[in-house]
């Protein structure tokens, strides 16, 4: 054997298959052939490789949805439904794929559970980012004498923070000099309910606060301290009948409810549009009034905006921020007002002065939705005889009610003039097709 060929593999290869005959010389050429082409430059050139399909991705700031505030912030039971695409916004369907505006209030958005059928929900700020921005900026200032801080750190150095963090109960002690008017005349029966119910922990069903991290106190005293709207959503849900949107969760200063449009919207309704909601909206503060748990419940302020429609006509509390709640049945603790500090400021001036809980008057909420709404929603929409009746009510109410006459009975009175008003067809789906068959509506 010659040295050139113990040295190559396939020389050797090829010089033992003499001794196996031709054919199996042929087939071990034909192998090697095989086995070159396979490794050959040029051939592997011609195949292009699978090109792997990249999904659209939207790109999600944590400043855009406040998780970088957080835990100064409102929670995070839904972000992960925002970063899986499961939350979009409107104009995320289009083929820019930007977000929208950080400045605005609120946003139109849809939301899926399957990834197939969607829904449309709102997404709103519980105030605007400006003044989100000037509120952490004046917790660094008071606090820390900087313009820019670590809120969580700063907040935690606050007397109220350090009580909150060791109590076991929310009681009405560690609420005095908050702004809401939910917690103006705190009761203990509200307070342990939205320990019991705060929807951003896992539900414990306990009035103590043992199942709170110290994040989640921080988290609840910060919604509490800015907009009480989210919290009243949670512990009056809309599944056991209350006038209230679903709430959804939160991610970061960012909120998710079911959709509704303003009642601004259908202030140039048909007649008989306008005279159903009308009816919807009397039974909702009627009900705010008299319900089976004892609280009664009225606005320190209402706009066009307060109230809300669903897709299927149902009318809803749309913000419920302004709502104040008296518990008629445990009896309420005045608030003492002089008792603030930051978490006073965050978001009023803290010079406003509260009203007293002895001061709230049965009919104020009425009175506000008279003056304010049912002139811009029943105005103009009658024959004059119809007209002329509503109008002399409202300007009853308006004016507060200045004779004898009880404001049940003046309300049950509207409402029996506008029901024969209102039409039973498919627009006004939450109580169609039943509205053929019952005299209730």
């Amino acid at each position: 054997m010659r040295p050139w060929e113990s040295r190559s593999p396939k020389r050797h290869l090829f010089a033992a298959g003499s001794h196996w005959g031709g054919t199996a010389a042929a087939d071990s050429w034909m192998l090697l052939l095989v086995l070159a082409a396979s490794c050959s430059p040029s051939l592997e050139a011609t195949v292009s490789p699978p090109v792997p399909h990249i999904k659209p991705s939207y790109s999600f700031g944590r400043t855009f949805l406040g998780l970088d505030k957080c835990n100064a912030c409102i929670g995070t039971s839904i972000c992960k439904k925002f970063f899986k695409e499961e939350i979009r916004f409107d104009n995320w369907l289009s083929s820019r794929l930007k977000l929208p505006p950080s400045y605005l209030l609120s946003y139109s958005g849809n939301y899926t559970d399957d990834a197939k059928s969607w829904r449309m929900v709102d997404i709103t700020r519980l105030t605007t980012k400006y003044q989100h921005d000037q509120a952490d900026k004046r917790i660094c200032t008071a606090l820390l004498k900087t313009r820019t801080c670590s809120l969580e750190r700063a907040l935690r150095r606050t007397a109220r923070v350090q009580k909150w963090l060791r109590a076991k109960r929310l009681t009405p002690d560690l609420v005095q000099g908050l702004p809401s008017p939910m917690l103006r005349c705190p009761s203990q029966r509200l307070l342990d309910r939205i320990v019991r119910r705060y929807a951003e922990v896992p539900d414990a069903g306990s009035i103590y606060m043992d199942h709170l991290t110290e994040r989640d106190k921080l988290r609840l005293l910060y919604t509490l301290a800015v907009n009480s709207h989210p919290i009243l959503l949670q512990i009056f849900p809309d599944v056991e009948g209350w006038p209230f949107p679903r709430y959804l969760g939160s991610c970061g200063r960012l909120v998710v409810s079911a959709s509704t449009r303003p009642l601004r919207d259908f202030f140039g309704a048909a007649p008989e549009v306008a005279a159903d909601l009308a009816v919807q909206l009397l039974a909702v503060l009627r009900s705010m009034g008299t319900n089976d748990l004892n609280y009664f419940f009225y606005f320190t302020h209402v706009d066009a905006g307060t109230f809300g429609v669903f897709s299927n006509g149902h009318l809803f509390i749309r913000d419920a921020s302004t709502l104040g709640i008296i518990d008629r049945e445990e009896g309420t603790q005045q608030a003492l007002q002089e008792h603030k500090d930051i978490f006073s400021c965050l978001t009023v001036d803290c010079q406003s002065a509260a009203v007293s809980c002895n001061s709230i008057r049965e009919e104020q909420s009425l009175v506000m939705v008279c003056r304010e709404l049912l002139p811009k929603l029943l105005g103009g929409k009658f024959l004059r005889a119809v007209q002329e009746e509503v109008d002399g009510f409202l300007q009853h109410c308006a004016d507060g009610f200045t004779d004898d006459q009880g404001i049940d009975g003046a309300v049950a009175k509207l409402a029996e003039l506008l029901k024969p008003l209102r039409s039973c067809d498919a627009r006004f789906a939450y109580r169609y097709p039943d509205c053929k068959y019952s005299d209730k509506y």
